[in-house]
């Protein structure tokens, strides 16, 4: 399970001296949900939603999860967080980006779930080809971390 790699990560930040960011509140998660349907004319995910109840956003090792825009919060984060809207306003400048909604990348590859199709995928960064395809969040997520601890 994936809640098995990020107590990996935390635990090795935590060897130099750093710690990631705490989980989100739920009246900043209510925010961010309006603030997501206002700015990117979509929902959040409820799997994504519970993710950042644990922690708002993480970067590791080249991998990125994308956490709850600064502007948003009440407490300034331990970590910097990567905003899931400002990202997703960058991407979607190229208009057939627009199908997803990113989650997270790395140096290589980037973490989306396409709208329409409900399906969560791995692109290639910067080609946009479809790389994998996962059932559920909590399967790229596991992905995700597992590969950052390489």
């Amino acid at each position: 399970m994936w809640k098995i790699n990020l107590e990996e990560i935390i635990e090795e930040k935590k060897l130099y001296g750093e710690k990631v960011n705490i989980g989100a509140s739920e009246a900043e998660l209510t925010k961010f949900q309006k603030a997501v349907k206002e700015e990117l004319n979509c929902e959040l995910l409820n799997e994504y939603s519970e993710f950042l109840k644990i922690i708002n956003g993480i970067e590791f090792n080249g991998f990125i999860l994308y956490g709850i825009d600064e502007y948003l919060l009440k407490i300034t984060p331990n970590q910097h967080i990567n905003g899931l809207i400002s990202l997703n306003q960058i991407w979607y400048e190229n208009e057939e980006q627009e199908k997803y909604l990113f989650l997270g990348e790395s140096n290589i590859s980037w973490y989306v779930y396409e709208i329409n199709k409900k399906q969560f995928i791995e692109l290639d960064n910067p080609s946009g080809r479809e790389m994998d395809r996962f059932t559920h969040f909590d399967d790229m997520l596991k992905k995700i971390l597992s590969d950052a601890l390489l």
